[in-house]
């Protein structure tokens, strides 16, 4: 191993009883990982040819999986890129989300390291889209980097409510954050009932939590459907958010090939402005 890294970090699907960050942080805060039969704990740094042993099983056991298929858009060795509906999660205390729904929609790696996919990003509750899937230990550690240092361009589309600018960039705060978003006006069309409804291409420059919809909203555009960020009087009810996670773009952690995966816009965005992007 070149340079050190965190067991934090680099202990993410060692274990299938372990998947994910949050299940290996508590592990080691309750004990129940030792490396060179020493008790490891988050500050714990791996430096190549330790002995890493789990001493019990911190998940519970064997649990009935929600069966329903997933879109598969890309798949290899090392990841996978699925479509993510609208309404279900893409991960928690739910039965049903996406990620107890992979192992049933995905090929199992034939890589040493092969582990429980694992989804490396999140979505909303509401928004349908593209989703980036580890396979393996190291992929899932590779992919967590990308999206940590910002390597992967996303680009979303989202019907808006009101008169836009034909471009512009929003960098108000999120959760007193910095935050970052560009767009572009692809169409605009009359409506009765909201004066104007707009398709537009998002880039956001980083990752906040609902801040595609915080920023749009904060310019006087709320999203389509968006029951949270919306104009009062002038909320859809019952088609669901019109934001669409479209396409990422990156290198291919392990191939180094320059990967552009595209999730196409659904029934629903044609329906209004009868056009495929």
């Amino acid at each position: 191993m070149e340079t050190p890294i965190r067991l934090q970090e680099y202990g993410v699907g060692i274990f299938k009883t372990v998947p994910t960050k949050s299940a290996l942080k508590k592990a080691l805060k309750k004990k129940y990982i030792r490396v060179n039969d020493v008790f490891a704990t988050t500050a714990t740094f791996i430096k190549g040819g330790e002995c890493i042993h789990l001493t019990q099983v911190v998940v519970p056991g064997a649990k009935k999986k929600p069966i329903f298929p997933l879109k598969v858009l890309f798949e290899d060795e090392h990841f996978a890129a699925i479509h993510k509906p609208a309404g279900i999660l893409v991960s928690g205390n739910r039965f049903k989300t996406i990620a107890n729904a992979l192992d049933q929609n995905l090929e199992k790696s034939n890589l040493p390291d092969a582990t429980t996919p694992q989804p490396v990003h999140r979505l909303d509750y509401a928004t349908t889209g593209i989703v980036l899937v580890g396979k393996t230990s190291d992929s899932i550690r590779r992919l967590n980097k990308l999206f940590e240092h910002r390597a992967v361009k996303k680009t979303y589309y989202a019907v808006t409510i009101g008169e836009m600018e034909p471009k512009g960039e929003i960098t108000s705060e999120v959760d007193d954050k910095q935050s970052h978003t560009v767009y572009t006006l692809c169409e605009t069309l009359p409506s009765q009932r909201f004066d104007k409804l707009n398709l537009v291409r998002l880039e956001p420059k980083t990752g906040r939590r609902h801040q595609l919809r915080k920023h749009l909203s904060s310019i006087g555009n709320p999203i389509l459907g968006d029951k949270e960020y919306g104009i009062e009087n002038l909320i859809l009810n019952g088609k669901g958010l019109y934001l669409h996670a479209y396409s990422l773009q990156f290198e291919h952690p392990f191939t180094h090939e320059e990967m552009h995966l595209k999730d196409e816009l659904p029934k629903r965005f044609n329906k209004i402005f009868d056009l495929k992007k």
